[in-house]
């Protein structure tokens, strides 16, 4: 039997655990679960096949006694966790998988991961992850046929199943709010384009978007990634032209969403005083001069020069209940992005009846015997519920079925590595076909 360790029973990893359940008696796995909620884990479980655990992860000796003579630990928890889980597996000699992306600490065990001969597998979730699998099978089949790739764009975005919107927005939290309310703050966004390098500053990010019409599901607008240019060396792109990756909303989104960054309502800089005490209207309020007379709605217009007829960009923000006096109703002050994200929890949290979707494209230019020519590739999943959504089986199933080439040692590199390799990326792609996660891909010139 190969005892496999997961740790973090959350949503993502719903399907990683139905997945390896599902497998465990053909491959003679012997699978634990663990969670500090001993009874979220058994509600993801079939117990009669996975063993419970409830485990406090700062424990350091309970961690080291649960996975004792495992053979591959998964860790699903807050990515600042995962470093904790690595060292304890370098020490016992242990393979390790995550979703999350390669963080440096981890990428700094990487000789040592590699001398011990063990795989410490990263970023094969979705976004990173499916990317990274998709990607490379289009890029490595262009080199094999002699094409040299001068453009690459990539986009991706966690968004609302069409028939279940029922909001201006077309939008509500699928994952992390707060990594929404943050999105593009912190560095310069850059890329590159036609061979120049570019910058997008913070407060001109949701104003520099990009249309792509996905056959079926109409328009969506792009945003810049921070760093674009992060995987030019990992996808062989050292010379490209081109590279832009980005994030999925529907059209209308970042127009409206840059509201809240001009007006500062997305800081995370610094805890607003008194503000646990404040109404909805007071918070948008504060960042507004004061007038006798006009109100706050009148202040937003001019202070962001709203025209008076663009009716969709303020029914966007009256549906968010922005100006309504209801007190936000924090415990204790906390910053603007904090509130703001608590604000929209309130109307964009998923109701029991919404499904999720996810959507990425990739756009792929190339010169092959003087011409150039092109490949877009598609996917769009959706969810099934509020638990089974799309966002977890896209997470969870192709770091399940990496842990189980991992297991059968058909992963041949070591050390601290990533989904890029075709031995991983070809059966991952290959396998998520039997569960409906399948790209589609149109050539042109």
């Amino acid at each position: 039997m190969k005892k496999i360790v997961v740790f973090g029973a959350g949503l993502s990893a719903t399907y990683l655990i139905s997945y390896l359940e599902e497998n465990a008696a053909h491959h003679k796995w012997e699978l634990f679960i663990a969670d500090k909620d001993i009874a979220l884990a058994k509600s993801k479980c079939n117990q009669a096949v996975t063993k419970c655990v409830e485990i406090d992860i700062s424990n350091d000796s309970a961690v080291t006694d649960l996975i004792k003579g495992s053979a591959l630990v998964v860790s699903m928890l807050p990515a600042f966790l995962h470093l904790k889980i690595a060292q304890e597996c370098l020490d016992q000699n242990i393979n390790l998988a995550t979703a999350s992306y390669l963080s440096t600490e981890l990428k700094a065990l990487h000789a040592q991961v590699k001398k011990a001969e063990l795989v410490f597998l990263n970023e094969c979730g979705l976004d990173p992850g499916i990317d990274h699998l998709s990607a490379m099978k289009l890029l490595d089949g262009i080199r094999q046929n002699g094409g040299k790739i001068t453009e690459f764009e990539s986009f991706t975005g966690g968004l609302i199943a069409p028939d279940c919107v029922d909001n201006p927005w077309e939008y509500k939290f699928t994952w992390n709010p707060r990594n929404v309310v943050l999105a593009g703050s912190g560095n310069a966004v850059k890329f590159i384009h036609n061979g120049k390098y570019k910058f997008i500053p913070y407060h001109k990010v949701f104003r520099r978007t990009e249309v792509v019409d996905i056959d079926g599901y109409g328009k969506f607008e792009g945003y810049a990634n921070r760093d674009s240019l992060k995987y030019r060396e990992t996808y062989g792109l050292g010379d490209v032209k081109t590279m832009y990756r980005g994030t999925f909303r529907r059209r209308g989104f970042s127009k409206a969403w840059n509201c809240f960054v001009q007006l500062g309502a997305t800081d995370d800089s610094y805890v607003l005083p008194h503000s646990k005490d404040m109404s909805h209207r007071q918070f948008i309020n504060t960042f507004l001069s004061y007038h006798p007379t006009d109100s706050v709605e009148l202040k937003l217009k001019s202070y962001l020069s709203i025209v008076q007829d663009d009716i969709y960009l303020w029914e966007k923000l009256e549906s968010t209940d922005i100006f309504s006096n209801e007190p936000i109703g924090m415990e204790k002050d906390a910053t603007p992005a904090q509130i703001l994200q608590h604000i929209l929890e309130k109307k964009w949290s998923l109701k029991p009846s919404d499904r999720d979707m996810i959507v990425m494209w990739h756009k792929v230019t190339y010169e092959q015997n003087g011409e150039s020519k092109k490949i877009e590739s598609s996917l769009v999943c959706e969810g099934e519920d509020r638990l089974h959504t799309a966002m977890a089986k896209t997470v969870g199933l192709p770091l399940a079925i990496a842990c189980k080439q991992i297991l059968e040692g058909k992963v041949t590199e070591r050390g601290c590595i990533l989904p890029t390799s075709p031995d991983l990326y070809m059966p991952i792609l290959d396998e998520l076909e039997n569960f409906n996660i399948v790209f589609k891909e149109t050539e042109g010139v």
